[in-house]
Protein backbone atom coordinates (compact mmCIF):
# COMPACT_ATOMS: atom_id res chain seq x y z
CA UNK A 1 0.00 0.00 0.00
CA UNK A 2 1.65 3.50 -1.04
CA UNK A 3 1.59 6.07 1.39
CA UNK A 4 -1.23 8.29 -0.41
CA UNK A 5 -3.63 5.25 0.11
CA UNK A 6 -2.22 4.89 3.57
CA UNK A 7 -2.69 8.23 4.75
CA UNK A 8 -6.69 7.97 4.25
CA UNK A 9 -7.05 3.78 5.08
CA UNK A 10 -4.00 2.55 6.57
CA UNK A 11 -4.53 0.33 9.75
CA UNK A 12 -8.25 0.54 10.16
CA UNK A 13 -10.35 -2.06 8.06
CA UNK A 14 -13.99 -1.92 9.31
CA UNK A 15 -16.03 -5.15 9.01
CA UNK A 16 -19.17 -5.66 8.29
CA UNK A 17 -21.72 -3.55 9.49
CA UNK A 18 -18.91 -1.44 11.69
CA UNK A 19 -18.19 2.26 11.52
CA UNK A 20 -16.36 3.60 8.34
CA UNK A 21 -14.14 6.22 10.63
CA UNK A 22 -12.72 4.37 13.25
CA UNK A 23 -14.40 4.67 16.51
CA UNK A 24 -13.85 6.58 19.80
CA UNK A 25 -13.27 4.09 22.13
CA UNK A 26 -13.66 6.37 25.01
CA UNK A 27 -13.07 4.22 27.66
CA UNK A 28 -10.60 3.59 30.64
CA UNK A 29 -11.40 0.04 31.28
CA UNK A 30 -12.52 -2.93 29.31
CA UNK A 31 -14.41 -5.78 30.64
CA UNK A 32 -13.32 -9.55 30.48
CA UNK A 33 -15.34 -13.12 32.00
CA UNK A 34 -12.67 -14.37 34.24
CA UNK A 35 -9.48 -13.12 36.34
CA UNK A 36 -7.60 -15.71 34.78
CA UNK A 37 -8.18 -13.74 31.65
CA UNK A 38 -7.56 -10.59 33.10
CA UNK A 39 -3.97 -11.66 34.71
CA UNK A 40 -2.78 -12.93 31.56
CA UNK A 41 -3.09 -9.21 30.13
CA UNK A 42 -1.52 -7.85 33.27
CA UNK A 43 1.26 -10.29 33.08
CA UNK A 44 1.65 -9.83 29.25
CA UNK A 45 1.12 -13.36 28.35
CA UNK A 46 -1.64 -12.45 26.18
CA UNK A 47 -2.27 -9.11 24.10
CA UNK A 48 -5.27 -7.14 24.50
CA UNK A 49 -7.01 -3.56 26.46
CA UNK A 50 -7.07 -3.65 30.15
CA UNK A 51 -6.59 -0.27 30.97
CA UNK A 52 -6.07 2.84 28.82
CA UNK A 53 -3.29 4.08 30.47
CA UNK A 54 -1.37 1.47 28.51
CA UNK A 55 -3.32 0.73 25.47
CA UNK A 56 -6.13 2.18 23.71
CA UNK A 57 -8.13 1.06 20.59
CA UNK A 58 -8.37 4.50 18.83
CA UNK A 59 -4.99 5.42 20.10
CA UNK A 60 -3.40 2.28 18.78
CA UNK A 61 -5.08 2.52 15.38
CA UNK A 62 -3.53 6.05 14.75
CA UNK A 63 -0.50 4.77 15.77
CA UNK A 64 -0.04 2.01 13.62
CA UNK A 65 -1.29 3.89 10.51
CA UNK A 66 1.82 6.43 11.32
CA UNK A 67 4.05 3.17 11.42
CA UNK A 68 2.40 1.94 8.37
CA UNK A 69 3.78 5.33 6.85
CA UNK A 70 7.26 5.86 8.42
CA UNK A 71 7.85 1.70 7.34
CA UNK A 72 8.37 0.40 10.93
CA UNK A 73 7.50 -2.78 12.85
CA UNK A 74 5.17 -0.87 15.65
CA UNK A 75 4.36 2.34 17.09
CA UNK A 76 3.25 4.35 20.20
CA UNK A 77 0.88 7.59 20.72
CA UNK A 78 2.08 9.63 23.46
CA UNK A 79 0.18 12.88 24.93
CA UNK A 80 2.52 15.38 23.32
CA UNK A 81 6.07 15.55 21.44
CA UNK A 82 7.77 16.12 24.59
CA UNK A 83 6.89 13.10 25.86
CA UNK A 84 7.36 11.26 22.75
CA UNK A 85 11.37 12.31 23.08
CA UNK A 86 11.44 11.71 26.26
CA UNK A 87 10.15 8.28 26.14
CA UNK A 88 12.29 7.59 22.96
CA UNK A 89 15.06 8.28 25.09
CA UNK A 90 14.48 7.07 28.63
CA UNK A 91 13.21 4.01 27.37
CA UNK A 92 17.19 2.57 26.80
CA UNK A 93 18.90 5.46 28.91
CA UNK A 94 19.08 5.62 32.51
CA UNK A 95 21.07 7.43 35.07
CA UNK A 96 25.00 7.15 34.52
CA UNK A 97 24.02 6.66 30.46
CA UNK A 98 25.26 8.98 27.90
CA UNK A 99 23.37 10.30 24.92
CA UNK A 100 24.73 12.06 22.02
CA UNK A 101 22.43 14.73 20.52
CA UNK A 102 22.55 16.82 17.67
CA UNK A 103 22.33 20.67 19.11
CA UNK A 104 20.08 21.63 16.03
CA UNK A 105 17.15 20.73 18.35
CA UNK A 106 13.79 22.41 19.25
CA UNK A 107 14.32 24.80 22.16
CA UNK A 108 12.27 22.37 24.57
CA UNK A 109 13.50 18.74 23.57
CA UNK A 110 17.23 20.69 24.24
CA UNK A 111 16.08 21.86 27.38
CA UNK A 112 14.42 18.45 28.02
CA UNK A 113 17.81 17.09 27.52
CA UNK A 114 20.68 19.63 28.82
CA UNK A 115 18.40 20.35 32.01
CA UNK A 116 15.93 17.56 32.96
CA UNK A 117 17.85 14.52 31.77
CA UNK A 118 20.81 15.58 33.21
CA UNK A 119 18.94 15.68 36.65
CA UNK A 120 17.75 12.07 36.24
CA UNK A 121 21.76 11.09 35.66
CA UNK A 122 21.90 11.29 32.26
CA UNK A 123 24.62 13.24 30.05
CA UNK A 124 24.46 14.67 27.28
CA UNK A 125 27.12 15.93 24.57
CA UNK A 126 25.51 18.18 21.51
CA UNK A 127 27.49 17.93 18.20
CA UNK A 128 26.09 19.73 14.62
CA UNK A 129 23.77 18.48 12.54
CA UNK A 130 26.38 18.31 9.61
CA UNK A 131 29.52 16.92 12.10
CA UNK A 132 31.56 14.49 10.38
CA UNK A 133 31.89 10.70 10.98
CA UNK A 134 35.07 12.03 13.07
CA UNK A 135 33.83 14.29 14.71
CA UNK A 136 30.57 11.95 15.89
CA UNK A 137 32.87 9.45 16.99
CA UNK A 138 34.46 11.80 19.44
CA UNK A 139 31.47 12.78 21.46
CA UNK A 140 31.11 8.80 21.90
CA UNK A 141 31.59 7.79 25.33
CA UNK A 142 31.64 3.68 26.44
CA UNK A 143 28.38 4.43 28.45
CA UNK A 144 26.36 6.59 25.23
CA UNK A 145 23.31 4.71 24.64
CA UNK A 146 21.88 6.16 21.20
CA UNK A 147 22.32 9.38 19.26
CA UNK A 148 19.42 11.47 18.71
CA UNK A 149 18.51 14.56 15.84
CA UNK A 150 15.78 16.34 13.69
CA UNK A 151 15.56 15.49 10.00
CA UNK A 152 14.72 19.09 9.78
CA UNK A 153 15.74 21.04 12.99
CA UNK A 154 13.20 23.74 14.64
CA UNK A 155 13.48 26.50 14.33
CA UNK A 156 17.28 26.58 12.37
CA UNK A 157 15.85 24.03 9.52
CA UNK A 158 19.16 22.68 9.46
CA UNK A 159 18.94 18.91 7.38
CA UNK A 160 20.95 15.94 8.99
CA UNK A 161 22.96 13.41 7.43
CA UNK A 162 20.99 10.80 8.47
CA UNK A 163 23.38 8.26 6.82
CA UNK A 164 26.34 9.92 8.34
CA UNK A 165 25.11 9.35 11.78
CA UNK A 166 23.36 6.10 11.24
CA UNK A 167 26.74 4.92 10.22
CA UNK A 168 28.35 6.09 13.30
CA UNK A 169 25.58 4.81 15.53
CA UNK A 170 25.85 1.02 14.15
CA UNK A 171 29.71 1.42 14.84
CA UNK A 172 29.18 1.69 18.28
CA UNK A 173 26.57 -0.78 18.41
CA UNK A 174 23.68 1.84 19.04
CA UNK A 175 20.39 3.17 17.65
CA UNK A 176 20.05 6.64 15.34
CA UNK A 177 17.13 7.93 17.09
CA UNK A 178 15.31 10.89 14.75
CA UNK A 179 12.48 13.36 15.04
CA UNK A 180 10.98 13.54 12.04
CA UNK A 181 8.29 16.17 12.93
CA UNK A 182 8.97 18.50 10.72
CA UNK A 183 9.22 16.53 6.87
CA UNK A 184 6.95 14.00 7.93
CA UNK A 185 7.06 10.37 6.25
CA UNK A 186 5.35 11.82 2.93
CA UNK A 187 9.08 13.65 2.57
CA UNK A 188 11.55 11.91 4.31
CA UNK A 189 11.33 8.01 5.67
CA UNK A 190 14.61 8.07 8.31
CA UNK A 191 14.35 4.03 8.38
CA UNK A 192 15.35 4.37 4.19
CA UNK A 193 18.46 5.88 5.55
CA UNK A 194 19.75 3.61 8.42
CA UNK A 195 17.65 5.38 11.59
CA UNK A 196 16.15 2.70 14.00
CA UNK A 197 13.54 5.01 15.59
CA UNK A 198 11.43 7.99 15.04
CA UNK A 199 9.08 10.35 16.83
CA UNK A 200 7.15 12.56 15.67
CA UNK A 201 5.25 15.88 17.40
CA UNK A 202 1.81 14.86 15.94
CA UNK A 203 0.40 18.22 17.26
CA UNK A 204 2.18 19.71 13.96
CA UNK A 205 1.60 18.81 10.32
CA UNK A 206 0.23 15.30 11.18
CA UNK A 207 -3.12 16.62 13.10
CA UNK A 208 -2.46 19.67 10.74
CA UNK A 209 -5.16 22.31 12.28
CA UNK A 210 -3.88 22.83 15.57
CA UNK A 211 -6.66 21.20 17.46
CA UNK A 212 -4.57 18.61 19.41
CA UNK A 213 -1.77 18.00 20.94
CA UNK A 214 0.15 14.60 20.78
CA UNK A 215 3.29 12.70 20.01
CA UNK A 216 4.44 9.39 18.49
CA UNK A 217 7.07 6.70 18.53
CA UNK A 218 7.54 4.33 15.54
CA UNK A 219 10.11 1.42 15.85
CA UNK A 220 11.51 0.13 13.01
CA UNK A 221 12.66 -3.23 14.40
CA UNK A 222 15.55 -3.83 12.50
CA UNK A 223 17.86 -2.64 15.36
CA UNK A 224 19.67 -5.51 17.11
CA UNK A 225 19.39 -4.79 20.83
CA UNK A 226 20.98 -8.17 22.25
CA UNK A 227 24.43 -7.56 20.17
CA UNK A 228 25.70 -6.36 23.00
CA UNK A 229 25.36 -5.99 27.05
CA UNK A 230 24.62 -2.20 26.65
CA UNK A 231 20.95 -2.69 26.67
CA UNK A 232 19.77 -4.49 29.85
CA UNK A 233 16.57 -3.27 29.93
CA UNK A 234 15.64 -5.08 26.63
CA UNK A 235 17.56 -8.19 27.11
CA UNK A 236 17.20 -9.22 30.45
CA UNK A 237 14.28 -9.87 32.91
CA UNK A 238 12.04 -7.35 34.24
CA UNK A 239 10.66 -8.06 37.66
CA UNK A 240 8.11 -5.91 37.13
CA UNK A 241 6.66 -8.33 34.64
CA UNK A 242 7.72 -11.51 36.65
CA UNK A 243 10.85 -11.88 34.53
CA UNK A 244 10.21 -11.97 31.04
CA UNK A 245 12.59 -10.37 28.47
CA UNK A 246 11.78 -7.80 25.99
CA UNK A 247 13.87 -9.15 23.14
CA UNK A 248 12.97 -12.52 23.59
CA UNK A 249 8.95 -12.55 24.17
CA UNK A 250 8.36 -9.66 21.78
CA UNK A 251 11.12 -10.24 19.41
CA UNK A 252 11.31 -6.72 17.07
CA UNK A 253 8.39 -5.18 18.49
CA UNK A 254 10.80 -5.46 22.02
CA UNK A 255 11.67 -1.38 22.20
CA UNK A 256 7.46 -0.39 21.70
CA UNK A 257 6.30 -3.21 23.83
CA UNK A 258 8.84 -2.07 26.77
CA UNK A 259 7.78 1.40 26.08
CA UNK A 260 4.11 0.77 26.25
CA UNK A 261 4.09 -1.85 29.21
CA UNK A 262 6.75 -0.31 31.55
CA UNK A 263 7.17 3.67 30.63
CA UNK A 264 3.60 4.72 29.97
CA UNK A 265 2.52 2.39 32.91
CA UNK A 266 4.92 4.34 35.36
CA UNK A 267 4.95 7.60 34.02
CA UNK A 268 1.01 7.52 32.35
CA UNK A 269 2.00 10.37 29.32
CA UNK A 270 -1.08 9.05 27.16
CA UNK A 271 -3.35 10.59 24.50
CA UNK A 272 -7.07 11.05 25.12
CA UNK A 273 -8.75 8.48 22.73
CA UNK A 274 -10.70 11.76 21.34
CA UNK A 275 -7.15 13.16 20.54
CA UNK A 276 -5.97 10.17 18.17
CA UNK A 277 -9.59 10.64 16.82
CA UNK A 278 -8.47 14.29 15.71
CA UNK A 279 -4.65 13.31 14.88
CA UNK A 280 -6.47 10.29 12.66
CA UNK A 281 -8.38 12.59 10.88
CA UNK A 282 -5.44 14.92 10.25
CA UNK A 283 -3.33 11.94 9.04
CA UNK A 284 -6.17 11.51 6.33
CA UNK A 285 -5.18 14.71 4.51
CA UNK A 286 -1.45 14.54 5.12
CA UNK A 287 -0.21 13.23 1.50
CA UNK A 288 -2.17 16.05 0.26
CA UNK A 289 -0.77 19.28 2.61
CA UNK A 290 2.72 18.70 2.86
CA UNK A 291 2.97 19.61 -1.49
CA UNK A 292 1.09 22.56 -0.94
CA UNK A 293 3.22 23.77 2.43
CA UNK A 294 6.28 23.06 0.37
CA UNK A 295 5.09 24.88 -2.56
CA UNK A 296 3.74 27.34 -0.21
CA UNK A 297 7.28 28.10 1.32
CA UNK A 298 9.14 27.89 -1.55
CA UNK A 299 7.47 30.95 -3.12
CA UNK A 300 7.48 32.79 -0.01
CA UNK A 301 11.50 32.24 0.40
CA UNK A 302 12.03 33.13 -3.23
CA UNK A 303 10.25 36.59 -2.23
CA UNK A 304 11.47 36.64 0.54
CA UNK A 305 15.52 35.81 -1.06
CA UNK A 306 14.48 39.51 -3.60
CA UNK A 307 13.77 41.57 -0.95
CA UNK A 308 15.70 44.36 0.25
CA UNK A 309 14.86 44.51 3.93
CA UNK A 310 15.54 40.50 4.21
CA UNK A 311 19.49 40.17 5.26
CA UNK A 312 18.88 36.53 5.14
CA UNK A 313 16.45 33.80 4.01
CA UNK A 314 17.07 30.05 5.01
CA UNK A 315 14.93 27.29 2.57
CA UNK A 316 16.61 23.97 1.12
CA UNK A 317 14.56 23.96 -1.69
CA UNK A 318 16.34 26.59 -2.74
CA UNK A 319 18.67 26.17 -5.81
CA UNK A 320 21.42 28.03 -3.88
CA UNK A 321 20.77 26.99 -0.55
CA UNK A 322 24.09 25.69 1.41
CA UNK A 323 22.21 22.59 2.16
CA UNK A 324 19.85 21.95 -1.11
CA UNK A 325 21.87 19.55 -2.02
CA UNK A 326 22.07 17.26 1.61
CA UNK A 327 17.90 18.03 1.32
CA UNK A 328 17.52 16.60 -2.17
CA UNK A 329 18.81 13.95 -0.88
CA UNK A 330 17.09 13.13 1.59
CA UNK A 331 13.67 14.88 0.92
CA UNK A 332 13.69 15.90 -3.40
CA UNK A 333 9.93 16.56 -3.34
CA UNK A 334 10.28 18.92 -0.49
CA UNK A 335 11.08 19.53 2.81
CA UNK A 336 8.88 21.57 5.09
CA UNK A 337 6.73 24.34 5.02
CA UNK A 338 8.58 26.31 7.17
CA UNK A 339 11.29 29.79 6.32
CA UNK A 340 13.57 31.22 8.28
CA UNK A 341 14.61 34.48 7.81
CA UNK A 342 15.94 38.00 8.94
CA UNK A 343 15.13 41.44 9.11
CA UNK A 344 17.27 44.12 9.14
CA UNK A 345 16.97 46.27 11.78
CA UNK A 346 16.98 43.15 14.14
CA UNK A 347 15.02 42.75 17.12
CA UNK A 348 12.61 45.98 16.82
CA UNK A 349 12.34 45.60 13.46
CA UNK A 350 11.31 42.08 13.82
CA UNK A 351 8.67 42.98 16.17
CA UNK A 352 7.16 45.23 14.22
CA UNK A 353 7.27 43.38 11.49
CA UNK A 354 5.27 40.73 13.16
CA UNK A 355 2.44 43.35 14.74
CA UNK A 356 1.92 44.33 11.46
CA UNK A 357 0.83 40.74 9.99
CA UNK A 358 -2.57 40.48 9.01
CA UNK A 359 -3.39 36.40 7.68
CA UNK A 360 -0.06 34.94 9.21
CA UNK A 361 -0.56 34.92 13.53
CA UNK A 362 2.07 35.57 16.08
CA UNK A 363 1.51 32.17 18.04
CA UNK A 364 3.42 29.66 19.72
CA UNK A 365 2.95 26.79 17.17
CA UNK A 366 4.36 26.24 13.78
CA UNK A 367 2.99 23.45 10.97
CA UNK A 368 -0.57 23.86 10.73
CA UNK A 369 -2.71 24.79 7.81
CA UNK A 370 -2.53 28.43 8.96
CA UNK A 371 0.17 30.54 8.02
CA UNK A 372 2.12 31.61 11.51
CA UNK A 373 5.19 33.60 12.73
CA UNK A 374 7.13 33.64 15.54
CA UNK A 375 10.40 35.06 17.19
CA UNK A 376 11.93 31.95 18.84
CA UNK A 377 15.15 33.83 20.55
CA UNK A 378 12.39 35.29 22.93
CA UNK A 379 9.65 32.74 22.76
CA UNK A 380 10.29 28.69 22.47
CA UNK A 381 14.20 29.44 23.17
CA UNK A 382 13.79 31.91 25.44
CA UNK A 383 15.18 29.46 28.00
CA UNK A 384 18.50 29.03 26.35
CA UNK A 385 21.65 31.09 26.79
CA UNK A 386 23.42 32.99 23.96
CA UNK A 387 25.61 30.51 23.75
CA UNK A 388 23.59 27.74 23.46
CA UNK A 389 21.23 29.87 21.02
CA UNK A 390 24.46 29.96 19.03
CA UNK A 391 25.02 26.22 19.33
CA UNK A 392 21.27 25.49 17.77
CA UNK A 393 21.90 27.95 15.07
CA UNK A 394 19.17 30.48 16.96
CA UNK A 395 20.45 33.73 15.80
CA UNK A 396 18.79 37.09 17.42
CA UNK A 397 17.28 38.22 14.30
CA UNK A 398 15.71 34.75 13.01
CA UNK A 399 12.12 34.49 12.46
CA UNK A 400 10.30 31.31 12.37
CA UNK A 401 7.42 31.40 9.54
CA UNK A 402 5.13 28.57 9.20
CA UNK A 403 3.37 28.82 5.88
CA UNK A 404 0.26 27.40 5.93
CA UNK A 405 -1.94 26.03 2.94
CA UNK A 406 -3.87 29.29 2.13
CA UNK A 407 -2.96 30.58 -1.25
CA UNK A 408 0.74 31.88 -1.70
CA UNK A 409 0.26 35.27 -3.41
CA UNK A 410 -2.04 36.11 -0.46
CA UNK A 411 0.90 34.99 2.07
CA UNK A 412 3.53 37.16 -0.10
CA UNK A 413 0.98 40.28 0.10
CA UNK A 414 0.65 39.94 3.90
CA UNK A 415 4.58 39.92 4.09
CA UNK A 416 5.06 43.04 2.09
CA UNK A 417 2.54 44.99 3.49
CA UNK A 418 3.94 44.34 7.34
CA UNK A 419 7.50 45.11 5.87
CA UNK A 420 6.34 48.06 4.70
CA UNK A 421 5.74 49.54 8.30
CA UNK A 422 9.25 48.79 9.35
Amino acid sequence: MRKDTICVQGAYKPKNGEPRVIPIVQSTTFKYDSSQEMGDLFDLKKSGYFYSRLQNPTCDLAAAKIAMLEGGVAGMLTSSGQAANFYAVFNIASAGDHVVSSAAIYGGTFNLFNVTMRKLGIDFTFVSPTASEEEIQAAIQPNTKCIFGETISNPSLDIMDIETFAKVAHKNGIPLIIDNTFATPINCRPFEFGCDIVTHSTTKYMEGHASTIGGAIVDSGKFDWEQNDKFPGLTTPDESYHGLTYTKDFGEAAYITKATAQLMRDLGSIPAANNAWLLNLGLETLHLRMPRHCENAKKVAEYLKNNEKITWVKCAMLDDDSQHEIAMKYMPNGTCGVVSFGIKGGREAATVFMDSLKLAAIVTHVADARTCCLHPASTTHRQLTDKELEECGVTPDLLRFSCGIEDADDIIEDIQQALDKI
